[in-house]
């Protein structure tokens, strides 16, 4: 009885998580962007993976949902990436929302990432998760007065020098 119970509020919150990411259709249709009802359950399910993975739990699609409104204006996210990119992104937030231990908002993560996907990474993800949110999670770690804005050059050139992260 208890696990269709939980069964029923999950199938109730799915439901209304879909809803509340389709009507995102409406903005980011400026930007020839539109997300169907299985990119949507695809997006949602990498969330689901992510949050177990992760230890997190959430209710609702309010995160992907600033996600989508932050990246769907990038130069580097058209129709035929789109999908792949928000899933590879919600994939990368919940991650480093953990490793940089809750010290960064949400905003201020989704910000720092759109930041550096369009300015330094042109749109490269791995470079995005391996360099720059790496160095993120460094700076926090080790008591970056400004982690958001430490020098993240002096960082990849002990980096690629070999005394940074192992992937």
């Amino acid at each position: 009885m208890e696990k269709s119970l939980i069964f029923m509020k999950n199938s109730i919150l799915t439901k209304q998580t879909l809803s509340e990411i389709q009507q995102i259709n409406e903005e980011t249709l400026e930007y020839g962007l539109k997300l169907s009802e299985n990119d949507i359950k695809a997006i949602l399910e990498t969330r689901n993976t992510a949050l177990s993975s992760n230890g997190r739990v959430e209710f609702g699609g309010g995160l992907i949902k600033k996600i989508i409104i932050a990246f769907c204006d990038s130069p580097f996210i058209h129709q035929h990436n789109y999908v792949e990119t928000i899933t590879d992104l919600v994939d990368a937030f919940y991650y480093f929302k953990n490793e940089t231990l809750e010290e960064i908002s949400d905003d201020d993560l989704i910000q720092f990432m759109k930041d550096c996907f369009n300015e330094k990474c042109r749109g490269d993800l791995d470079l995005l998760r391996y360099r720059y949110l790496y160095q993120l999670v460094h700076n926090v770690k080790y008591g970056a007065n400004d982690y958001l804005k430490e020098d993240m050059e002096e960082y990849m050139d002990d980096y690629m020098d070999g005394e940074g992260y192992e992937e």
